[in-house]
């Protein structure tokens, strides 16, 4: 059998227990060590006592860490630091592993090659089927497309100490795993897809989680300075709208500035412009779905 570790950074949001119950319950050979990071600036005490009452029997082989409140590359390396078995897999607090998870994952860690840093999850993610989706929760779909993301992946400890881990410059759960993918394949391991398979429900967030979502753009500019301006290619992530957002704010800055220097009509070409591309912008995430008043 292949020893492996479960490392899962959390809020200590409420997904996290459902989270760890299937991880509890899936069949097969068992984690040697878990170590949930709860990476809240400053924790409750007390706070993950119920979720990890659900872990049964193995609460025992569980470690609690912290790391501060930096966010998911942070934690993970805290978690890493941890880990003594060849094999690391990382688990988002908001899925749910299938039944047969432990199994399955022994089978593909088993049948990896040498030359294999990580195995990728299946994700799967329900969607509500009375009605279309919103941007929010088509967006969490795209995780069953995505490469490399760390919502259920597993990497040889090795490959991971050889490249200095997660890149903590990346503070939110966006970009950082695309990261970590480039610089280990750059150090010549490969990656490659597993058969297990784990859930990940949508959410519940807010009505404008949308527009915070905007924020990963800083992300992708570090991206760009890292692995140079084809890291789109590199990562086969789809092209962001940077361009177009840059556009948009030119036209709107130059509708300012004709408008302080008195040339008025081209001041409004300006912001007629402006005020074209941003209702493109604003009603591309809403016409898809079931359009509520808020949104």
């Amino acid at each position: 059998m292949t020893p492996y570790a479960v490392v899962i950074p959390t809020l200590a949001r409420d997904t996290l227990a459902d989270c760890l119950a299937a991880l509890a319950a899936a069949t097969g050979p068992r984690p040697d060590e878990i170590v949930l990071v709860d990476d809240r600036p400053d924790p409750e005490p007390g706070a993950l006592k119920h979720p990890l009452s659900v872990l049964g029997d193995l609460r025992e082989r569980t470690t609690v860490a912290h790391s501060g409140g930096r966010g998911p590359a942070a934690a993970r390396n805290a978690g890493l630091r941890h880990v003594t078995a060849p094999w690391v897999a990382f688990l988002d607090d908001d899925v749910q592993v299938g039944p047969h998870w432990c199994e399955q994952l022994v089978r593909d860690l088993t049948d990896a090659p040498p030359d294999t840093a990580a195995v990728q999850g299946v994700i799967t993610v329900p969607l509500p089927g009375e009605r279309r989706p919103t941007d929010w929760e088509r967006g969490t779909a795209g995780l069953a497309r995505a490469r490399w993301i760390t919502a259920d992946m597993a990497y040889r400890t090795k490959a991971l100490k050889q490249v200095g881990g997660f890149d903590e410059r990346f503070e939110r759960a966006f970009r950082e795993d695309a990261d970590l993918a480039l610089r280990v394949l750059a150090a010549g391991w490969h990656i490659r897809q597993g058969r297990r398979t784990t859930r990940h429900p949508v959410r519940p967030a807010s009505r404008w989680v949308s527009v915070t979502q905007q924020r990963g753009n800083a992300d992708d500019a570090l991206m760009r300075r890292l692995h140079g301006p084809d890291w789109w290619d590199k990562a086969v992530a789809p092209r962001g709208r940077i361009r177009a957002h840059a556009a948009i704010t030119a036209a709107g800055a130059a509708a300012c500035v004709l408008t302080a220097a008195g040339r008025r009509r081209a001041a409004a070409g300006c912001a007629l412009a402006w005020a074209a591309r941003a209702g493109e912008f604003a009603r591309t995430p809403v016409a898809p779905g079931p359009r509520p008043p808020y949104h």
